[in-house]
């Protein structure tokens, strides 16, 4: 099956983009993944065909005031720029990433089927639930189901504008204004990280996270037999800043080792029980107790299948709902505003409980319960509707 994967370069949603094409070349099939050109080489080493996503770049029709508006116009924006490389090619399915619509659209406008994949947990609205992204739990007796309501109609305004505005960009590239969907969509996160709802929508399978490492390179952490803490920054642009020289003043004299996994250049003006730079994180975690990050959903669903507990300090984006869902998961514990007496409290807190670390082992027991993405793939391109 020759198959066309529309990612952007965020590292949040470029490694689940390469994750599934490997799994695609597992299988047998041919993969080739539309992203920017940052991951190209890795890719390639991989064995994974690549092209660049064109269309990226701001333009100066963008309206960055709105954000509906620029990701809607933007989506349809890329479909052309890609829609000749993306035909050269013949797909027989695009799976396109959910923040990178234009994939989705490119399909359409090749009558080519397309599934949607989300690395982290479903995002629609539900009747069920309170506004995603507040980091409620669903409200239970007549007065928590009254607030939920009451939240939904406060975000029911922007849904709907949202939907005109996908409805006018899709008009605008010679596509019907209805959105008909993906033929599926693939939920790549942790069942322990979703919420039961009761509208689950049809189509949408939860397929476990999709994990990848950008270096075979092995981090290894200060010498010494105390706790050790991994400390991720955020690599999204809504990340709090200022997280590393925090955590380390934080945990000096905690009586701890740390190791900082960065994407970047390490740094160099580490205390002796701290080491930084780049290294592959799963390997981290199998000697890690706590971890440190911002609670983006690579991090978090990756620490929690390694059966570690997690300290999150969230910004902006998904993160605040992530960091809420770990908290009443038992595996966590969250922290705002950013301070260094918090982080070590919350840090010594996880390791004085082992209540935390059977929370993750819990969360990371339940990670089989999962479809297999490939074979959904598969079935849609057969033709067959995978519900």
């Amino acid at each position: 099956m020759r198959v066309a994967v529309v990612a952007g370069p965020d590292p949040g949603h470029a490694f689940p983009a390469i994750a599934i094409c490997l799994r695609f070349l597992e299988a047998g099939d041919e993969p080739v993944l539309f992203t920017g050109p940052r991951w190209f080489d890795a890719a390639r080493e991989a064995g994974i065909g690549v092209r660049r996503l064109k269309g990226l770049a701001p333009r100066p029709a963008d309206d960055d005031a709105d954000a509906g508006a620029r990701i809607h116009q933007r989506a349809a924006y890329i479909s052309t720029e890609i829609l000749p490389e993306l035909s050269a090619m013949l797909p027989e399915l695009v799976v396109s990433d959910v923040l990178t619509a234009g994939g989705g659209m490119a399909a359409e406008r090749l009558r080519v089927p397309w599934v949607e994949l989300s690395p982290h947990p479903l995002y629609l609205p539900s009747k069920g639930l309170p506004p995603i992204g507040s980091g409620l739990a669903p409200g239970t007796g007549l007065r928590g189901r009254a607030r939920d309501t009451v939240l939904r109609k406060f975000t029911a305004r922007a849904v709907r504008t949202g939907t005109r505005q996908r409805e006018l960009a899709r008009a605008g590239v010679g596509l019907p204004a209805a959105d008909p969907g993906p033929a599926a969509r693939l939920i790549a996160t942790l069942p322990a990280l979703e919420v039961p709802r009761p509208d689950w929508p049809a189509k949408t399978h939860l397929v476990g996270p999709l994990f990848w490492e950008p270096t075979d390179r092995i981090l290894d952490p200060p010498p010494g037999d105390e706790p050790l803490v991994m400390v991720a920054p955020s690599t999204a642009h809504t990340g709090v800043d200022g997280m590393v020289d925090t955590v380390l003043t934080a945990l000096d004299g905690a009586g701890v080792r740390a190791v900082i996994s960065m994407l970047d250049e390490p740094r160099a003006d580490l205390p002796s029980w701290a080491r930084a730079g780049l290294g592959r994180q799963d390997e981290l975690l199998s000697r890690a107790s706590v971890v440190i990050g911002g609670g983006g959903h690579g991090l978090l669903a990756k620490a929690l299948s390694a059966g570690v507990p997690v300290v999150t300090v969230p910004g902006g984006g998904d993160q605040w709902e992530l960091a809420n869902r770990a908290v009443r998961q038992g595996s966590s514990l969250l922290i705002r505003p950013l301070a260094a007496d918090s982080v070590r409290e919350a840090v010594r807190r996880i390791l004085d409980d082992p209540g935390f670390a059977a929370a993750a082992r819990t969360a990371a027991a339940g990670a089989g319960d999962v479809a297999d993405p490939v074979d959904i793939c598969r079935r849609v391109a057969g033709g067959v509707r995978a519900g």
